[in-house]
């Protein structure tokens, strides 16, 4: 999808696919809401959302076309398993805390979960929203946060550290759970509906050696070399 689109973004998507797959698959039940909150990890949203059967092979191929519905951020309508437009890093957590509490309100079922990127953090509309989440006890919410350590323009410690963020977000009151966000058996026993937080340890451009922890995948897109080597390490994992 990114080769062909000749879009980046691919070193997000894949630190937080792993994640995305056992969400969908394992974890959400079918009444459930799911809020990507890291945007421009829509590429591995759509791949999760094809393996469930809701998008086709040629849904895919649109990616990043003009007049898609893939677009290079999850669009406010059109897509099963899309609830809601992101992308402006920073809101998807307000947004996935206020449908929870309208779903308790409401006494609809369901659980609500949001996947974030670390770089989020550096936001103050983040903070509001934990206030807001401890303050109403929502418990049909849960929130994963996709650690690895790089966001556009650095570091996330460069840019505007946020070290020990399980610590700062234990002193709102909630319980945090750190667990490697590729292990699949440490996701299994963490993701779950009564988790409050979960920080997935990740690895930017995960499985795929010259993408591995490089702050320029965040941008840099795929050309035909970079493909066939990105190809042949996956497909001999």
């Amino acid at each position: 999808m990114h080769y062909e689109s000749g879009v980046g973004h691919i070193g997000g998507n894949l630190s937080a696919l792993d994640a995305l797959l056992h969400l969908h698959h394992r974890a959400m039940g079918t009444e459930d809401l799911f809020i990507l909150s890291k945007g421009h990890a829509a590429g591995a949203l759509y791949v999760t959302l094809w393996s469930r059967g809701l998008l086709s092979e040629e849904d895919l191929g649109e990616f990043h076309g003009e007049g898609t519905r893939m677009s290079g951020h999850p669009p406010p309508r059109g897509l099963a398993g899309i609830p809601v437009a992101t992308g402006s890093l920073g809101h998807g957590l307000s947004v996935a805390a206020g449908m929870a509490l309208g779903r308790r309100i409401q006494g609809q079922k369901g659980h609500v979960w949001c996947l974030m990127s670390d770089g989020e953090w550096q936001e103050g509309s983040c903070w509001e929203a934990l206030i807001f989440a401890r303050h109403r006890g929502l418990e049909n919410f849960t929130v994963l946060v996709d650690l690895n350590g790089l966001q556009g323009f650095g570091s996330t410690a460069e840019v505007a550290s946020m070290e020990d963020l399980a610590g700062r977000i234990r002193g709102f009151g909630l319980e945090v759970l750190e667990i490697d966000g590729h292990d699949p058996e440490a996701l299994d026993r963490a993701v779950r509906p009564e988790a409050e937080v979960i920080l997935l340890k990740t690895v930017k451009g995960n499985g795929v050696s010259f993408m591995e922890n490089r702050m320029e995948w965040h941008y840099l897109a795929l050309d035909e070399e970079h493909y066939a080597r990105a190809r042949e390490e996956v497909e001999s994992a």
